[in-house]
């Protein structure tokens, strides 16, 4: 597994869930038009994360600009689900 690439998105998704968790205690007016986004990001970290974490360290970034669309989308269920 790539340590680095998952720690980076992993990390990247919780600043983004952090942040959105804040902005809608605080905002009483934060509806579906400001969550998208964020949801849309916290995805793409979490997804990236799990996509690419078995590609190597000395690969990743190469692969990453590459794989970009490829890594964003939802895994398949039967790689997440083991219940």
């Amino acid at each position: 597994m790539n340590r680095d690439a998952v720690l980076y998105h992993l990390r990247e998704a919780k600043k983004e869930l952090d942040r959105t968790i804040i902005e809608i205690e605080k905002n009483q007016a934060y509806e579906t038009g400001n969550f998208l986004p964020a949801m849309s990001n916290l995805y793409h970290h979490l997804n990236t994360a799990w996509n690419g974490k078995d590609t190597p360290a000395k690969d990743y970034p190469a692969s990453s600009r590459h794989k970009f669309h490829e890594w964003r989308k939802f895994p398949p269920n039967d790689d997440l689900l083991l219940f």
